[in-house]
């Protein structure tokens, strides 16, 4: 079925009674029509517009855009919205301005061009938009206030766990220290008991046994337990030496005094101490091959050839090379026996502290020999290397730099 043709009258009540401002213009921008809703939005009478041009309801500021809007327009006339993107303001009669959305549409009737503006206060709109971009800035420096706080929170947790790590690595240290410390300590009383009750019974039994040779046929029996005596004697003087130089150095207190030595008679000398620790038929063969005279700290190189050359001739039955010689301004002392050897699993094990070889645990001994030689190298500046193979022997190499009297 058909419907019903709108009538003139109803055309005109939806224009009048529409909720949006209707303005229709001619081709002069002259107003020739508005409806109610037009009227009351920009502050006018009924009727009170038509007549006058639309630049009355353009805020001044704005009239020299419009006008090449309208020129741009009404060549390519086209429906569509007004200033799309654009914060559009339209004037009231009282000069207020209020922002606008605008959309545009045209007709034709007896050969001349009609424009309809459909034009709405947006007052609230914008108002609503601009509380939203307000609190989307508070929130977004919320979120910036909030994770600049997270950041700050979570540098400090990590500060803090930083330091438990580090405080945990401290006490994971300290009780490293203190195992080792107690191992050192078992160490030492295992070696010291072991080592100061052999030359004491030593000495007892001699002296006991002195006792009962009073004879003058007897003398030479008398003179053999008065050797054993002194070389009891001296073997312990030798461990106290060892502990007393082990405390000064971890204390701190051995200072080095460099003079010029006279180097051969030095090496004799050290050969001469050593005749009371060779075995039988054992021998230290010197082949010297330096300058007459070094500048060192003569206390420290001679604990330092004593600790080694004794271990050479503890360790040993044959004889003992002990070649000196000089290269590039460096002393060079190789220290060379034909004994038992070091095992590769006890050679990262030498430098330590009472530490004992596996295959020497019958052999007395302190294990402190190759650390006060390391420790009395670090003073003086010097070097060492090791080489042994088990059952074959081991050469120690000394290197001594040349001091300045001032050091």
């Amino acid at each position: 079925m058909s419907l019903p043709l709108v009538s003139r009258f109803q055309y005109e009540a939806i224009f009048n009674e529409a909720a949006i401002g209707i303005l229709v213009t001619d081709s002069s921008s002259n107003v020739i029509l508005t409806n109610n809703f037009a009227d009351r939005l920009f502050g006018y009478e009924t009727n009170e517009l038509k007549g006058k041009n639309i630049d009355i309801l353009i805020p001044n500021h704005l009239r020299s855009r419009h006008h090449g809007h309208q020129a741009k327009y009404a060549e390519h006339p086209q429906d569509r919205p007004m200033g799309v993107g654009l914060d559009l303001k339209a004037k009231r009669k009282d000069e207020s301005l209020f922002p606008v959305e605008i959309s545009l549409s045209h007709f034709k009737e007896n050969d001349q061009m009609f424009y309809i503006a459909f034009i709405s206060d947006v007052t609230l709109k914008r108002k609503v938009e601009m509380e939203l971009i307000l609190k989307n800035q508070e929130i977004n420096q919320l979120n910036e206030t909030l994770e600049e706080e997270v950041k700050a929170r979570t540098q400090a947790l990590q500060n803090t766990l930083e330091k438990l790590e580090a405080n945990t690595q401290e006490l994971e240290n300290a009780l490293q220290k203190e195992k080792e410390l107690g191992d050192l300590k078992t160490r030492f009383v295992s070696m010291a008991s072991h080592e100061f009750r052999t030359p004491l019974t030593s000495i007892l039994s001699s002296a006991t046994l002195l006792e009962k040779y009073q004879k003058a046929e007897e003398q030479e029996k008398r003179e053999q337990h008065i050797r054993r005596i002194k070389a009891s004697v001296n073997h312990l003087t030798m461990i106290l030496e060892e502990f007393l130089s082990v405390g000064k150095l971890e204390s701190g207190h051995v200072e080095i005094h460099a003079s010029t030595i006279e180097l051969e008679p030095l090496f004799l000398e050290i050969k001469a101490d050593l005749i009371p620790y060779k075995k039988v038929n054992q021998k230290i063969i010197l082949d010297f091959n330096a300058s007459e005279t070094w500048v060192s700290d003569e206390s420290v190189l001679r604990k330092i050839l004593l600790n080694a050359l004794s271990n050479a001739l503890k360790f040993s039955n044959e004889h003992v090379d002990l070649i000196v010689k000089e290269e590039n301004n460096i002393l060079k002392i190789t220290i060379r026996d034909r004994g038992i050897g070091i095992s590769d699993d006890d050679k990262k094990h030498l430098f330590e502290r009472f530490f004992r070889g596996s295959n020497a645990t019958v052999i007395p001994g302190t294990g402190l020999g190759l650390h006060l030689i390391d420790r009395y190298l670090e003073l003086i500046k010097g070097q060492l290397k090791l080489e042994s193979t088990l059952n074959q022997g081991t050469i120690l190499t000394i290197e001594i730099p040349r001091l300045n009297h001032d050091e």
